[in-house]
């Protein structure tokens, strides 16, 4: 038998189910976080932080931000690392991950005496900031950009590396440390790197729906899943794809809604992937100044079905409670049916903002 074949149009309704962006919405905050496998942690909040915005568009206007603050510093359902939220029970995977890679080792030798400080102020007044650590380093960190002599900091990135210590919660944007063992649950199961990395293409694929075997390296988190799941091929792509066997079973039995996405959104954050499977061009324009900007500051990509139709341009005057949209940049012809969908998503966004209006461009 050859391999299965797909429309774009298949391979689109499978990525968006197993994003959790059908219209069956799931109404658990940590089984969400499960299934998408990770929230990314951005303090960008033109609208509203980025891991808030991620489980808003799914789970709706009942989410609620410290719902989420709760379940990471209180129940422990789920847990900070790299900046990336992920649950409780995939610990061990990313604890199982290559200890370092050799400057980091020979810096950490040659501060041994600066790590057992680290882990003695933790086990005597932690949880703390990495301000209220000392810095008592023999050999700083050198580096040419902002992590120069940011000793205390580079130190207990790497001990969380190595499962020492870990993000406790956060004070605003700040993050809390303690010991690990007082952050994990007792007894984690750590597999062996080449096992957790098989789990984890698992759980991407299963999250992506459809994914490559390999390609470039995309910021944050890999969006390929080595040979794990099906191979397909999809119409007008080059090449095979990796698909989430369980996905090929309902592939055609979608209904779709309206959503409007975080710029890093994993529906769209690997920009080749949506490109191919969505002919949806993006990049995040915060950095460019002004005048080059094409769509604005924060866009929020704007999913209809299963299409990617558009970006909202808007940002969230609290002072004034107003949600101002400044523009609507569509990428496809604007039905009534998808103006009306569109109007009412950001209806629902300044309700869950609890901002008291909004402001829609001219016309």
């Amino acid at each position: 038998m050859g391999i299965r074949r797909l429309t774009r149009e298949q391979a689109r309704r499978i990525a968006v189910r197993a994003q959790l962006l059908d219209a069956a919405r799931p109404d658990n905050l940590v089984a969400m976080v499960r299934q998408l496998t990770l929230l990314q942690i951005d303090p960008t909040s033109a609208i509203a932080p980025s891991a808030d915005l991620v489980a808003w568009s799914r789970l709706g206007s009942a989410y609620r931000p410290e719902q989420l603050k709760q379940a990471v510093e209180v129940d422990r359902t789920l847990f900070e690392r790299n900046a990336l939220i992920r649950p409780m029970s995939d610990a061990g995977l990313y604890l199982a991950e290559v200890p370092g890679w050799p400057r980091m080792l020979d810096w950490m030798k040659a501060n041994e005496s600066f790590q057992r400080d680290i882990l003695a102020v933790l086990a005597e007044r932690g949880p703390v900031t990495s301000r209220d650590i000392p810095d008592t380093c023999s050999v700083p960190w050198a580096s040419t950009g902002w992590t120069n002599n940011r000793n205390v900091t580079q130190m207990l990135e790497f001990l969380a590396r190595r499962g020492q210590v870990a993000i406790s919660g956060r004070v605003g944007r700040e993050r809390i440390w303690d010991l690990a063992d007082r952050v994990y649950p007792a007894g984690l199961d750590v597999p062996t790197p080449a096992e957790a990395l098989e789990i984890k293409n698992e759980r991407r694929l299963r999250s992506l729906g459809i994914a490559r075997a390999t390609g470039a390296e995309v910021p944050v988190e890999p969006a390929i899943v080595g040979d794990t799941g099906e191979p397909v091929e999809v119409e007008d792509t080059p090449g095979v794809w990796r698909v989430d066997p369980a996905a090929l079973a309902t592939v055609d039995d979608f209904e779709g809604r309206t959503a409007l996405l975080s710029p890093f959104d994993r529906l769209i954050h690997n920009r080749v992937r949506a490109l191919e499977l969505f002919d949806f061009e993006y990049t995040l324009e915060m950095y460019k100044p002004a005048a080059k900007r094409r769509w604005g500051y924060f866009a929020l990509p704007v999913l209809h079905g299963d299409r990617m139709v558009g970006k909202l341009d808007a940002i969230a005057d609290r002072k004034a409670s107003v949600l101002r949209v400044n523009a609507i940049h569509p990428d496809v012809r604007f039905t009534r049916a998808i103006s009306k969908a569109v109007l009412a998503e950001v209806d629902d966004l300044a309700g869950w903002l609890k901002l008291g209006k909004v402001e829609l461009p001219p016309g």
